[in-house]
């Protein structure tokens, strides 16, 4: 299985993110990409993956914390982008929900990424919440080749058409395994070949561990959920996200 999105470097895996590791990998959890917040935590990811094979990490600044970002870390972004260990731009995009910065800057941002994505070649990775026509205005403008997740998709079933006509993957997180969860038209209608999995954690840990500490080893409760609603079975659905986080990810 792939985890094509979690937060390892987060504090709340300071005293244990070696067995957190492991577990992940006796759960059949064999590669992982943790994604960067901020520039510090893009230096932080790196070094995490630099020091773990089958781990792998992205560089970029989250909207929530675009608004501390100094001018020159769009260079450094640049610069880290170029290791080896680095397979994506991101987290990047809009939250209009939380608005933990101005709109005008989160949009700012995101197009910065956008552009540096065409110019190194490299996937993104966009978080959305509450912002779908802006995403999609953003996306419409930007250089049609630049390969897209629409991560931890819960976003509206216009945004997840014009997302899979562009050509973009789709990843769900353990938000499917929710009780209240009431995209399951979504989890059906993203095609095999550009579905993803993730647990985006230490957040949103799927049930039975909803409300605990989230992590990669829990993947497994992700795809049992993905699998149900549509219909398939769980193994094959462990198989070919994979395949399909390798192949967004250039691994």
């Amino acid at each position: 299985m792939f985890d094509s999105h979690c937060h390892l470097t987060d504090d709340r895996f300071a005293e244990d993110r070696e067995e957190v590791l492991s577990r992940a990998h006796a759960a059949g959890v064999r590669r992982v990409v943790t994604i960067a917040s901020d520039l510090a935590d893009s230096l932080a990811a790196i070094k995490l993956a630099a020091a773990h094979p089958d781990t792998w990490c992205s560089v970029g600044i989250h909207p929530h914390e675009v608004e501390r970002a100094q001018e020159g870390d769009e260079l450094r972004i640049r610069e880290l982008a170029a290791r080896e260990e680095v397979v994506a731009l991101g987290e990047t995009g809009l939250d209009y929900f939380y608005d933990n910065s101005p709109r005008a800057l989160q949009r700012d941002w995101f197009g910065r990424h956008l552009d540096l994505a065409a110019e190194l070649d490299l996937p993104v990775v966009v978080h959305t919440r509450e912002a779908d026509r802006d995403i999609m205005e953003l996306l419409d403008a930007a250089v049609p080749e630049i390969t897209t997740v629409l991560h931890c998709f819960t976003g509206g079933m216009e945004l997840l058409e014009f997302g899979l006509e562009r050509g973009s993957y789709v990843s769900f997180s353990g938000i499917v395994s929710f009780g209240k969860f009431d995209g399951h038209e979504a989890v059906r209608r993203v095609p095999r070949d550009r579905l993803l999995v993730e647990t985006d954690s230490p957040y949103l840990a799927p049930v039975p561990r909803r409300g605990k500490r989230n992590e990669p080893a829990l993947l497994p409760h992700v795809i049992e959920a993905v699998a149900a609603l549509r219909g398939e079975n769980a193994s094959d659905v462990a198989e070919y996200t994979s395949e399909n986080a390798a192949r967004f990810y250039g691994i």
